[in-house]
């Protein structure tokens, strides 16, 4: 299926420093604010704790490895799905595509500006459905955004991803430079069981899903300026980049709040400022969200259309999402579709409270298991280019994409343990997309 039904396509419009900017401003979100107490409930100690975000970095790392070579050797706005129909076969790819287009990126977007409503309603309130009205402003104005032209849509993800990397650092500072919290008992040699590997990988859970986002850099290779040389450049440096944003703020947790106040916290962020600023600081934490919140919902916007364009390209039933705007440089009526399904995606969580639970619930292990697919093409792509010169190698090949893939099927398997009928519903979801598949392939030549 790799003819393509559209004459426009993608120009390289994005630059290493761009890209890099979509790449942070997908990762550092809202996680940052939310799931370190969680991670924190899981450590034995203060030691530990920062260890497991530093091992997330370090996975992380394996895996931008691994998606380095995939991308800078196979470019193409399809990202994953480019990899896995040429790995796997056009089924594999398609389905990808359908589950990225109906519950991963739309969810992911959907739960993003809920999450930048809850936030803009403490600032000010719109009524009962305020965060609902927020959501649905937030959407439209982005998708808006991202029609109007790509160059548009990485200047202001430049200026999002900027402003919150500023931020942080600003903040992490002033908790490091705050008064620190009072000495606390070394719980190194407790007896409660948090050295356990439940433990341990409960805590890996939450910290990967932090640090989850950063395969979509991919998704830009198709525009990305002089892409075999510069894809591995933005990868990398944008891990490094995330790694040592999580690594600061999370010290700066320890130390103005202590590992037994964080275990506590509901509010990190919220908490963190209080401590450092008094009673304003919840307003200055909201501000902070909804700044990360815009970013990611903008850099979720500009990769997720790239699939959806990347399948209508390759599938006559779905051509109508194949068509790329020469004027604007951009995959306009991918945008529109993805817009659509997540302004129906607020609509019943406004409808039902527990949808955006249950999208996030069922998200997860799609998304481990198409990430481990996308990583095993590495070898297949390997095995088929021979001795061929590559742009980019994967280090100490195959140890470390070996050692990604066991992360991933750990990560797999936590995933369906630990959601239920979230994950049967995921999957549910996915299935749709067989029948799809087999209409669209008897209609595309």
């Amino acid at each position: 299926m790799e003819k393509t039904l559209s004459g426009n396509k993608p120009l390289p419009t994005f630059t290493t420093l761009s890209s890099v900017a979509v790449m942070v401003g997908i990762v550092v979100g809202i996680g940052i604010f939310r799931l370190p107490p969680i991670v924190a409930a899981n450590s034995a100690n203060e030691f530990q704790f920062i260890s497991f975000w530093v091992a997330g970095g370090f996975i992380s790392l394996m895996g931008a490895l691994c998606y380095a070579e995939l991308a800078s050797s196979k470019p193409d706005a399809g990202g994953e799905y480019h990899f896995l129909t040429q790995g796997f076969g056009a089924p594999v790819g398609f389905l990808f595509s359908w589950g990225r287009m109906t519950v991963i990126q739309t969810g992911s977007i959907a739960l993003i500006a809920f999450i930048l409503g809850d936030y803009a309603s403490l600032i000010l309130d719109l009524g009962p459905n305020s965060s609902a009205i927020y959501a649905v402003i937030t959407i439209i104005v982005l998708t808006g955004l991202n029609l109007l032209g790509t160059h548009h849509s990485s200047r202001m993800q430049n200026l999002f991803t900027g402003l919150i990397v500023l931020m942080l650092i600003l903040l992490a500072l002033s908790g490091l430079f705050s008064a620190p919290a009072e000495s606390l008992p070394d719980l190194s040699n407790s007896d409660d069981g948090l050295f356990t590997g439940g433990a341990a990988g409960s805590a890996m859970i939450f910290v990967l899903l932090t640090y989850g986002g950063w395969n979509e850099a991919v998704y830009l290779s198709g525009e990305l300026q002089d892409v075999k040389r510069n894809m591995t450049k933005v990868l990398l440096f944008g891990i490094v980049i995330i790694t040592g944003l999580y690594v600061l703020v999370n010290v700066a947790y320890l130390h103005v709040m202590g590992l037994e106040a964080l275990q506590n916290s509901q509010t990190v962020g919220a908490d963190l400022t209080d401590r450092i600023f008094g009673t304003e600081g919840s307003l200055i934490v909201a501000f902070i969200v909804i700044a990360t919140a815009l970013s990611t919902a903008n850099a979720t916007i500009i990769t997720g259309a790239r699939t959806n364009y990347a399948l209508g390209r390759d599938f006559k039933l779905l051509r109508f999402l194949g068509k790329w705007s020469e004027n604007n440089n951009t995959p306009s009526n991918a945008l529109i579709v993805q817009g659509i399904i997540a302004l129906i995606l607020v609509g019943l969580g406004v409808w039902s409270q527990e949808a955006v639970s249950t999208m996030v619930d069922y998200t997860a292990p799609v998304f481990w298991f198409f990430i481990l697919l996308t990583t095993i093409t590495l070898f297949i792509f390997r095995a088929r280019s021979g001795k061929d010169s590559l742009p980019f190698r994967v280090p100490l090949y195959p140890v470390t994409p070996i050692l990604f893939l066991l992360a991933c099927s750990y990560m797999l398997y936590s995933s369906l343990a630990f959601t239920g009928m979230g994950a049967l519903v995921g999957i549910a979801v996915l299935a749709v997309g067989v029948p799809v598949f087999l209409v669209a392939r008897k209609r595309t030549p």
